[in-house]
């Protein structure tokens, strides 16, 4: 029980370092945008790139986000009945939604591996004159996200069955 429950806290231990990466990056995010805004309404200028890049940076907050917020209990969840449930029925609601999780962020992962190879094959960058290249890097993400999204279902659903106790 102790090698699960350690095994537990160091695959949360990498969800909250991207779930922080995740909140840096809206950090950047905002910077971007507003240096975009300035740069056109003041200076008259524009770049696809900086463009670009406000879409770019939304990736990995959304891909490393759906991990950190279950981590943290903000997943979505319909609370009204939820709440209502004895708690033996949480949480075995808790572990089949967790396991549920796991399966299709698999399956997710899986299913992008192909995309990201092709990508990776091609060489993908931008198809705009003056935009971003190495698209391929932001696409790559995709499974890593997935994969993350997994591991912290799983987290999820052990820490559930198992009652094992949540570290500050």
């Amino acid at each position: 029980m102790r090698a699960l429950a350690r095994l537990v806290e160091t695959l949360e231990a990498a969800v909250a370092f991207c779930g922080r990466l995740a909140a840096w990056t809206c950090l950047v995010l905002v910077l971007v945008v507003a240096g975009s805004v300035l740069a056109r309404y003041f200076f008259s200028a524009g770049a696809i790139w900086l463009q670009e890049l406000e879409w770019h940076l939304i990736s990995p907050i959304a891909l490393f986000g759906m991990s950190y917020a279950l981590l943290q209990g903000e997943q979505v969840r319909v609370d009204v009945f939820f709440e209502r449930f004895p708690e033996g029925v949480r949480r075995v609601i808790e572990v089949a939604t967790g396991l549920l999780l796991v399966v299709f962020a698999v399956w997710m992962a899986t299913l992008s591996i192909p995309f990201v190879l092709q990508s990776y094959r091609l060489g993908e960058g931008s198809p705009n004159p003056g935009g971003l290249p190495h698209r391929f890097l932001l696409k790559s993400l995709i499974p890593i996200g997935f994969t993350l999204l997994a591991a912290q279902g799983l987290c999820h659903a052990l820490r559930h069955a198992f009652r094992l106790p949540r570290r500050a």
